[in-house]
């Protein structure tokens, strides 16, 4: 766990290092140290270097299959997404999707080096939510990204056209509790209902005419919608038997 963050926030540091100059258009992010100064940006540089570096090497510790995915996390997000298509291309929210997804992947090969339907699923549920997530926050801050040349899907292509692919991203996340029914029945139910609960407002929004309040609603509803999956998981699978 350790390992896995320390290689996160390498990336993280590195992104902020390299966005210094977009940032201060940005409302929640002109904050950042690299925008008022706070740490210079040579010692933000060495800082990301250092956190990547020193989590590889912990996760080495585990096992080198563990290591080689959060390297393409890492990879994903600061090469591909950061430094290639965020300011290039509206998929730059795809591209960095596969970086968030990686950690279930470093976890489970971590323990057991070897791809099992849980992990592979764990992927893609974290994979596709990002989408909706993403382009709900990206309606909620369309002028921001539009003044700092991010072409973000509402800046290219408008609000309707967004609130159908997040409506679509969310539908593609509706058979993905039935392949782990391993979970038993109880994560299945309760998951779909989290997945119905999230398409049916997903659909609302095509009959809304505040976008914005709309955005902010899947916005809210995505974060508790993790938050929620994910310790149901573990809630499921605990052996209350002592």
């Amino acid at each position: 766990m350790l390992g896995s963050g320390l290689v996160i926030a390498g990336g993280c540091i590195l992104n902020n290092w390299y966005d210094a100059d977009i940032d201060p258009v940005m409302k929640r992010t002109k904050g950042r140290p690299t925008v008022t100064g706070t740490i210079s940006m040579r010692t933000v540089f060495f800082m990301g270097l250092t956190a990547t570096l020193l989590g590889h090497v912990l996760l080495l510790f585990t096992t080198i299959q563990a290591t080689l995915w959060a390297f393409f996390g890492w990879f994903t997000y600061v090469v591909l997404y950061t430094m290639w298509s965020k300011r290039r291309y509206t998929l730059n929210t795809i591209i960095g999707s596969f970086s968030g997804a990686v950690p279930p992947l470093i976890g489970w090969m971590a323990i057991k080096p070897e791809l099992d339907v849980i992990p592979v699923i764990l992927f893609l549920t974290m994979f596709i939510w990002q989408t909706p997530h993403f382009l709900a926050l990206a309606m909620k801050k369309c002028e921001e990204y539009r003044a700092a040349g991010v072409p973000m899907l509402p800046v290219v292509y408008g609000f309707e056209f967004t609130k159908r692919q997040i409506i679509v991203y969310i539908a593609c996340l509706l058979p993905l509790p039935f392949l782990m029914s391993s979970l038993g029945n109880v994560f299945v139910i309760a998951a779909t209902a989290l997945n119905l609960g999230w398409l049916v407002l997903g659909i609302t929004g095509l009959f809304k005419k505040d976008d914005l309040k709309w955005a902010n609603k899947i916005f809210i509803y995505s974060l508790n919608y993790l938050m929620i999956l994910f310790l149901l998981m573990v809630v499921v699978t605990v052996d209350f038997s002592f």
